[in-house]
């Protein structure tokens, strides 16, 4: 069983909804990513999703599209990813997936970065631009590796598209709960009860829902249908408020806590 298997065995055995929250790698430097990542512990994450920046984050909002510049223009790698990612996994055992896009995994090659990615201690990916339909080449390494493979559904989803996702995804599903780019917004969808339910007929796995959840109260009102929380834009918002003062790391954590 993955670590992230055990994260939602032991919040359906406590009767709640897994907080999984996104940082980005390297905003605002490597050197602190580590620390963010455990301010996000500390506030209660059951999962994070670690991104790793690009320079065309076609699926992110301006929020996280920001954050990745400045990654990027601090001199953030994939190799310092995976370094910062090491570093936290000396005093921790939550599960991390690395969140991006299929270019670095592809220029670095699908075998070399799986086997990288599992040194470092990631648990699972999300590549937000690799349909199941072309992850061939992705799959088997990842699976040799014991990287759980998530993949996202959109309220357009067919319920063909959610079996074949249920054929191939592992961990959890991610069900992106309105069309368009990521970004905070004030209000959840009528009909996310109803998409979540058509979801769960088709796939025995469980359903983590984000894409604009900003509050805790959202977070709250998601959690009433979702088996997972996923809050991105209004957390990376946050640190890039905070920057590089000394405070990062409380700030972080204290949002974490109200989210949870």
């Amino acid at each position: 069983m993955s670590r992230i298997e055990k994260a939602f065995e032991r919040t359906a055995a406590e009767g709640r909804a897994a907080l999984v929250v996104y940082v980005t790698a390297g905003d605002p430097s490597l050197e602190r990513t580590p620390e963010v990542l455990a301010a996000c512990e500390r506030g209660g994450a059951d999962i994070i999703e670690l991104g790793v920046p690009f320079s065309d984050p076609m699926a992110d909002g301006p929020t996280i599209q920001a954050a990745s510049q400045r990654a990027l223009h601090a001199g953030t790698k994939v190799n310092g990813v995976f370094n910062a990612l090491k570093e936290f996994r000396k005093n921790s055992q939550l599960p991390v997936l690395l969140f991006g896009y299929y270019n670095p995994v592809f220029t670095r090659g699908p075998q070399k970065f799986c086997e990288q990615a599992a040194g470092a201690g990631a648990d699972g990916l999300l590549i937000v631009d690799l349909p199941p339909e072309e992850a061939e080449e992705l799959r088997p390494h990842a699976e040799k590796e014991g990287l759980d493979l998530i993949y996202l559904l959109a309220p357009t989803s067919t319920p063909e598209r959610m079996k074949l996702v249920g054929q191939v995804a592992s961990g959890f599903v991610y069900y992106v709960q309105v069309t368009g780019v990521t970004g905070a917004r004030s209000d959840v969808p009528k009909d996310l009860s109803g998409m979540v339910g058509k979801i769960r007929k088709h796939i025995d796995l469980p359903v983590g829902v984000g894409f604009g959840i900003s509050s805790g109260e959202q977070a709250e009102a998601v959690a009433r249908v979702a088996d997972a929380v996923v809050v991105g834009s209004a957390l990376v918002s946050r640190i890039a408020a905070a920057g590089n003062s000394q405070n990062l790391g409380e700030r972080v954590e204290q949002f974490v806590k109200e989210l949870r």
